[in-house]
């Protein structure tokens, strides 16, 4: 965790902690805790947004072009190894080949 995610952190379970002991009845207390956690929510989304990587976008964008260019590429001509004026491929032998 970055040091200032945990220093907010920190600061607002000191806050929470002022808010138990100031309450006089349950009810402050519980609204209290709605709005101090609402507000760390709050907190929070901001830090994740302002931390969050400047490339996300731009590696999407490259992932789905690399996907299109490769539903366009052809696909390449299969030739018949047995049409004519074509040489018969050959496998190596033991022997060596006499030419």
């Amino acid at each position: 965790m970055p040091e200032s995610l945990l220093m907010v952190v920190g600061w607002w379970a000191y806050a929470l902690a002022q808010l138990v002991t100031a309450a006089t009845q349950p009810a402050e207390l519980l609204a209290g805790a709605a709005v101090a956690a609402a507000t760390l929510l709050a907190v929070a989304v901001a830090v994740h947004l302002v931390t969050a990587r400047p490339g996300a976008a731009n590696a999407a964008r490259r992932g789905r072009t690399i996907r299109d260019r490769a539903r366009r590429a052809r696909i390449p001509r299969q030739l018949d190894p047995d049409a004519a004026g074509r040489p018969r491929p050959r496998a190596p032998s033991v022997l060596l080949s006499a030419a």
